[in-house]
């Protein structure tokens, strides 16, 4: 955002540097990105001043009459000019050009004046035309001035062309405030404890009422506030020089007075207005509504717009003039025929201004206010100030009443502040008379003030401050985070609560451990083909969230399962000769459940194809398998310290092959497998895919940081072996979980070891090979408790699975 410095003096006091108040301006918030000077004329007249011929003697040069002057320029001595205009005499007030300036004359090449001789004479400056100063194109004669100025003023200071500054501010888009020459001057106020110079609007006053306008506002949630009225008898015309340097100085091209004078409004006081000609209200009735669906609207701009029903339109009886807050149209707007105008100044909810502007693509001057939040009490001054400027520039007179509507009032918000927060936070103990005179710089007041605290009463337009934290942050950045001193020992504080596990260091540690282990992390696209969504359909938690825009087919719709982006990534480095890949990625999938509303899932997935290992001449190529994955997906597991999972089968309708589901009190948390090969075909990858999908909030909830530790047994460990003839269906799971059921005491660690599946033990039937480690941690198992605790394992496995011992 760009501010005039001279503007800003126009509102307070500045005597100091446009580079001083750039630094105040940084210091508060407001962060200065450049300075750059705006001359009027070429040079800015520097070296150029005001002086007085004090003698003047004629003298011939070939039929040419000169004259040798003495001038006082302001200096301890008069300078010797000798000049060529016919028309200098002594005792008149000239515009001098001293030795060392460089003067821009109109239509030519500048150059500088020196101290030499001149036909036999030293001259020891230039007295100058209008032309030869780029004032004018006169070259008649010499300047002679009517002024009683000191000798030496700077002849900028004589044409009121004193040099301007453009300081552009880096507005974060949370300093909606700001967004204006008035809001930059409140902080200005409340850093440099000076006050704000208000334009008086006493003068206002209604001529007439000749020329009424009915307003009605059918949406007053979209609008709660509307004023207005007209000015008859204005004459459009170019604006004047002051008003017209003011705008370029902050980047706008000058169109008219009448909508200068709006566009002077909007960056002076941060209040966009709107004035349409009065003739093109059809029926004299301002009606503010919603637009009807699909009807075609031409803005200023020329273009034709397809309006939606919750675009909030600016109409008179027939027609739409204009969308609200955001472009007027073609048909009302300021012709230079115009004599009748009707003056605008509304306050339009910020949600409804933004969506409308995002839909049609229009970023203007006034949207950029609006949707972020204007002050809607400022309403009504704005519209009699802007009134009075046209009235001064265009002529006229108010022809009616002025058109208030504003039937609910948005009040201040309330936000109590304790003192000890506010110590607490700053790190410093501030005088509170110091405080509340901050604050009340900012326009929040105080109410109920104790020895505790006090209640802050924000204005609406400061939408940023909302919570006590926010009142904090006014106080600081106005005392200046430079003014707190460092103690001895650095802290910090907050109001915040912190998770007691960070999900984003949580995602480095996972993603750095996976890392180490051969993968690499990627980001995919949250858009995906409908296609992907519809082959795995009866797997999805609920329908497709559709894109209202979609850029094209294959990006119309939001992921509800990361596995294709997952293999999309694998094919793309497949194709490209990239034969052995591990991948992890972190993301979400978006779903529009049964009751209508939508649900973000946050996921790990991990996929991997081809070999486990490079090639390479020390070992022989292996190949990928689903206990590589398993392996992977156990060393996630085992980094959150996740205990007491329970093993589910893969829903038949799920997209692997084969696999398993890890449940902790019944939630997935992972499912893992081989992909089938019907979805690996439609990515054109011929290889088999492992693939493995966390849910990431379960598994962020499953984190223990407490580690145990526990003393070496001096007892030694024991190991017996069972061969358990059982049926197809049996799992080892189950056999793991028969195991610690019944004994728990003893049993430290159980294994598979072999697994066989022939006509010797039945068609229907596998023997599983297993090893049972046992250790008493108090004393040295004897053959007898060992013998007991296998035989009460052995009766388990026959009673729960039906297995038969293998001897």
């Amino acid at each position: 955002m760009k501010l005039s410095y001279n503007w800003l003096r126009q509102l307070i006091d500045i005597p100091e540097l446009p580079e001083e108040i750039g630094k105040v301006f940084t210091a508060t918030g407001l962060e200065v990105e450049g300075i750059e000077k705006i001359e009027t004329v070429a040079g800015g007249l520097a070296g150029i001043v005001v002086g007085e011929v004090l003698t003047c003697e004629t003298f011939m040069v070939k039929e040419k009459q000169l004259s040798l002057t003495t001038v006082d320029v302001g200096a301890a001595t008069p300078s010797q000019i000798v000049c060529g205009a016919a028309n200098v005499r002594a005792g008149q007030k000239v515009i001098v050009a001293t030795v060392g300036t460089t003067i821009y004359p109109a239509g030519g090449q500048p150059f500088t004046i020196g101290s030499r001789k001149t036909y036999g004479h030293l001259s020891e400056g230039m007295i100058c035309a209008e032309d030869e100063i780029g004032m004018g194109e006169s070259h008649d004669g010499i300047m002679v001035l009517n002024t009683d100025l000191p000798n030496g003023t700077p002849a900028a200071d004589y044409f009121g062309l004193a040099p301007d500054y453009t300081i552009e501010i880096g507005l974060t888009p949370n300093r909606a405030d700001a967004a204006s020459h008035l809001g930059a001057a409140r902080d200005l106020r409340a850093a440099l404890q000076r006050p704000l110079k208000m334009p008086s609007v006493a003068s206002f006053k209604v001529q007439n009422n000749d020329f009424p306008i009915e307003l009605v506002v059918e949406n007053p949630e979209a609008c709660p506030r509307f004023c207005g009225l007209t000015i008859n008898g204005v004459t459009v015309q170019p604006s004047p020089d002051w008003l017209q340097k003011a705008l370029r100085a902050i980047g706008l091209n000058p169109i008219n007075n009448v909508v200068d004078a709006t566009n002077y409004i909007c960056h002076g006081l941060g209040q966009p207005m709107h004035a349409y000609d009065w003739h093109a209200i059809v029926g004299q009735k301002i009606v503010v509504k919603n637009a009807t669906e699909g009807a075609k609207f031409t803005t200023l701009d020329k273009v034709e717009r397809t309006l939606s029903a919750t675009d909030l339109m600016v109409c008179n009886a027939e027609e739409p003039m204009g969308i609200g807050g955001i472009f007027g149209g073609t048909k009302s707007g300021i012709k230079d025929s115009t004599t009748r105008i009707y003056l605008e100044c509304a306050y339009f909810e910020p949600n409804s201004i933004r969506k409308t502007a995002l839909r049609h693509g229009l970023k203007t001057d006034a949207s950029f206010r609006f949707e972020r939040g204007t002050d809607p009490k400022f309403k009504l001054y704005a519209l009699q100030y802007c009134a009075l400027l046209i009235q001064e520039i265009a002529g006229g007179e108010v022809a009616s009443e002025v058109e208030d509507f504003y039937p609910n009032p948005i009040p201040n918000v309330a936000v109590p502040v304790k003192y000890k927060n506010v110590d607490r936070l700053i790190g410093k103990v501030l005088d509170r008379p110091l405080m509340h005179r901050i604050l009340q710089d900012l326009d929040i007041e105080l109410h109920h003030q104790t020895a505790d605290g006090f209640v802050a009463s924000v204005p609406p337009y400061r939408v940023d401050v909302q919570r006590e934290a926010d009142i904090i942050e006014e106080i600081l950045r106005i005392y200046g985070l430079d003014n707190i001193e460092l103690s001895a020992q650095l802290s910090a504080d907050s109001f915040s609560a912190f998770p007691v596990v960070d999900p984003d260091k949580q995602k480095l540690r996972i993603a750095n451990l996976l890392a180490a282990n051969g993968f690499n992390e990627t980001m995919t696209n949250s858009l995906t083909k409908p296609l992907y969504n519809e082959a795995v359909r009866e797997s999805l938690l609920g329908a497709d969230v559709l894109m209202l825009n979609a850029l094209s087919e294959d990006l119309s719709v939001m992921r509800q399962t990361m596995l294709f982006s997952s293999m999309e990534s694998l094919a793309y480095n497949l194709n490209r000769r990239q034969r052995d890949l591990k991948l992890c990625e972190f993301g979400k999938t978006y779903h529009k459940m049964p009751d209508g509303k939508y649900a973000e899932k946050s996921h790990l997935v991990l996929a991997m194809a081809g070999s486990k290992h490079g090639e390479s001449w020390l070992e022989k190529d292996q190949k990928l398998a689903y206990h590589d994955l398993a392996a992977m997906v156990h060393l996630v597991l085992n980094a959150f310290r996740v205990e007491g999972l329970q093993t589910q089968e893969l829903a038949a309708q799920s997209v692997f092959d084969y696999g398993l589901t890890y449940a902790r009190n019944k939630k997935p948390l992972v499912s893992f497998g081989q992909v089938k090969t019907k979805l690996t075909k439609m990515l054109d990858i011929k290889q088999p895919v492992f693939y493995a999908d966390f849910d990431w909030t379960l598994l962020l909830k499953q984190y223990n940081d407490r580690v145990r530790f526990a003393e070496v047994s001096k007892f030694p460990e024991v190991r017996r072996d069972l061969s358990l003839v059982l049926d197809k269906g049996v799992s080892f799971e189950q056999i793991k979980q028969t195991a610690y059921k019944y004994e728990r005491e003893l049993l430290q660690a159980i294994n598979v070891f072999d697994v066989y599946e022939g006509d010797n033990i039945g068609a229907e039937k596998k023997s599983y090979s297993v090893s049972f480690n046992l250790q008493d941690a108090t004393q040295t198992l004897t053959d007898k408790v060992i013998d007991k605790t296998m035989q009460k394992l052995i009766m388990a496995f026959e009673k729960e699975l039906g297995a038969v011992i293998r001897k």
